[in-house]
């Protein structure tokens, strides 16, 4: 090393060295990744393609990266070329621009500890929320001593540098001024034409083709790719095809306008038909209070299987509960589960339905029960303008409250994602205890934020430390049981269902695409004055919570829902079948098998094992794959042609 400081230095064009700090930056965060997956995880063949698609993704997005300064570079006159101020400009911007490469990297990490992935369009959403991200990430690290971290090494890398090349200074001719130029024009159209983020799927192993990527190549991707359209990505059926399909396995699809345009008698007719059959419940509830508890695992809880004693109170509440062994959440954050548990249909690709334009009057329980003279809530511990809840729910009728409306004197402790549990269904609580005055029945959704980075909330409640998950999860069960204790002093508690059910799970990081058992969530449907405790042990899916609630309450709207009504379900025999999806696969599970929609109308089929869920690569069954297509396609469409709004204007 000290031979090659004392050399003379190496004449290099100012972009080229640029591009090799790059390089050099994105190859170790690329081994940092791999060496954290687990080298075990990984075959030799999977090792070869992470580093050579790797590089072909680095080289794309440099081709982008590299442009300004190839123009910065024709734009400067031959007379300063050579002059030393300029020469120190050249080394500050380069001290900057590593400085840069070095954060993207770091963010990266902490992105991939969150996610496993590369860059994607969660990463576009959060440029767009910076104070609830910003602020998370300030409290969940020493934001000053890893910025401190990274001028430190800028600063070295560029000092070592500056020893050993030094940049050109030659006058360039109207010729190489006129081939910059070009290569400036030709770099990113070659990269747009001939690189695309699909090639990242070189294995079956999810996690090789995430390493393989680049991540400012896949933000940028994400960026154009935030709203994918499904008729123009994925595989495609005749649409009287696709609704003979849905028909066949007991959806019989209807658009809310027809519903809506039904005769008085049908609806009383129908009414009747639904009060025939209950399920387990002794009579129908009057309220129901739904808790979504942001990322709990069904792994977390000792009713399913948990050895560490995270969910005491859950676990005590379970013998109280009919616990739903086999549900799975729809998505991997928390607004696909809002919209499971709203609108309740297959996760569409790009965006959930909750942070897209025009959402506003569509048929979710709350509009539909607001309609029928419920007072409609959405209580939400964080800010609801993040993810846009507080305009989805607001446009869909219901009354959202969030930490803006709580009493400052209410809230134990907070955090930039939210307060804590305990202050936000105390909160609830009162709110609720107001409602009951109006004698007008509730239906309250809560959504919890404890068990959320950075995993504080407040002293002496728990015996585990603040700042780790196992310590959130603990702290939130206990929150849901004072909850509930509380409840039980209420008059209406006798009257009311509680529905404790995950928004989604913590992690979905696994060798496959979709991984189902990272999807499997908790649901207990608790009522000891309604219900007995027992086990539903049919597979479901989360978007089949409100259809059976609609179908409890005694309303006449749940046939218009893609999700089955649990009971009726049960009764009748329907088929079990569940859907996951993340930002852009979508599957879907059943008998065994378990289908994957992609992008440019790719399939993938794997068989489950039933006990542990883990699959393996199989031939496609074209009947579940057609089953796929039939909820996802016509989903899709029902969204974008306006036929999951109440009504029409």
């Amino acid at each position: 090393m000290l031979k090659l400081l004392r050399h003379k230095p190496y004449t290099v064009s100012f972009s080229l060295a640029i591009a090799g700090v790059a390089l050099s930056i994105w190859l170790l965060l690329r081994v940092v990744l791999s060496a954290q997956v687990g080298f075990s995880q990984l075959s030799m063949k999977e090792l070869l393609g992470i580093f050579i698609n790797g590089f072909w993704f680095d080289i794309s997005a440099l081709a982008y990266l590299v442009v300004p300064l190839l123009l910065i570079s024709l734009m400067l006159p031959n007379t300063l070329r050579h002059k030393i101020w300029v020469n120190h400009i050249r080394w500050g911007v380069a001290g900057f621009l590593t400085f840069c490469l070095l954060f993207g990297a770091v963010s990266e990490y902490i992105f991939w500890q969150e996610f496993t992935t590369r860059f994607n369009f969660i990463a576009v959403d959060y440029l767009i929320y910076t104070n609830e991200v910003i602020g998370n990430i300030r409290e969940s690290y020493p934001v000053p001593l890893i910025l401190l971290g990274i001028a430190l090494i800028a600063f070295l890398i560029v000092f070592t540098l500056s020893r050993v090349v030094r940049f050109e200074t030659r006058q360039r001719s109207g010729k190489q001024k006129l081939g910059l130029g070009l290569v400036a024009i030709a770099l990113p159209l070659l990269s747009f034409q001939c690189a695309n983020v699909d090639q990242m799927d070189f294995s079956q192993n999810t996690y090789a083709n995430e390493l393989s990527g680049n991540g400012v190549f896949t933000f940028s991707a994400a960026a154009r790719r935030n709203e994918l359209d499904y008729d123009k990505f994925y595989k495609t059926i005749p649409q009287t095809q696709a609704l003979a399909v849905l028909k066949s396995v007991g959806v019989n699809r209807k658009t809310t306008s027809a519903i809506i345009a039904t005769d008085n008698h049908a609806l009383s007719k129908n009414a009747q038909q639904l009060e025939a059959y209950l399920g387990p419940f002794k009579r129908r509830p009057k309220n129901v209070v739904l808790i979504s508890v942001e990322s709990l695992s069904a792994d977390y809880l000792g009713t399913y299987g948990n050895q560490e004693n995270l969910t005491p109170h859950l676990n005590q509440l379970a013998g109280e509960s009919l616990v739903f062994d086999k549900i799975f959440a729809t998505g991997t954050r928390t607004v696909r589960g809002l919209d499971a548990l709203s609108i309740a249909i297959p996760p569409i690709p790009g965006q959930a339905i909750v942070h897209r334009p025009d959402t506003d009057h569509l048929a979710t329980i709350g509009e539909l029960l607001e309609v029928k003279g419920y007072s409609t809530f959405f209580i939400y511990g964080g800010y609801g303008v993040f993810d846009s809840m507080n305009k989805y729910f607001r446009g869909n009728d219901y009354k959202v409250i969030d930490r803006t409306d709580f009493d400052k004197t209410t809230i134990q402790s907070e955090n930039v994602w939210g307060v804590d549990d305990e202050s936000l269904f105390n909160n609830s609580l009162r709110m609720l205890d107001q409602q009951v005055k109006t004698q007008q029945p509730f239906f309250a959704h809560i959504m919890t934020t404890s068990n959320h980075r950075p995993y504080t909330y407040p002293a002496n409640k728990i015996d585990l430390p603040q700042g780790s998950r196992s310590g959130a999860v603990k702290y939130t069960d206990y929150a849901i049981g004072q909850f509930i204790k509380q409840a039980k002093t209420k008059p209406w508690f006798k009257d009311t269902l509680f529905v404790i059910v995950a928004d989604h799970c913590a992690s979905v990081a696994g060798k496959t695409k979709l991984p189902l058992a990272k999807y499997h969530i908790p649901l207990f449907f608790y009522a000891p004055d309604l219900l007995p405790a027992g086990h539903y042990k049919r597979m479901a899916s989360q978007i089949d919570i409100v259809p059976t609630l609609l179908d409890l309450l005694g309303t006449s709207d749940a046939q218009h829902f893609y999700g089955q009504s649990l009971f009726e379900a049960e009764r009748e025999q329907l088929p079990e079948r569940t859907f996951v999806s993340n930002y852009q696969a979508l599957g879907y599970y059943k008998d065994n098998m378990l289908i994957v929609l992609s992008p440019k109308r790719e399939v993938e089929a794997y068989r489950v094992d039933s006990a542990s869920l883990e699959a393996v690569s199989a031939p496609v069954d074209h009947r579940l794959l057609n089953e796929a297509i039939a909820y996802y396609q016509t989903a899709a469409r029902a969204y974008k042609h306006g036929e999951l709004k109440e009504y029409f204007d």
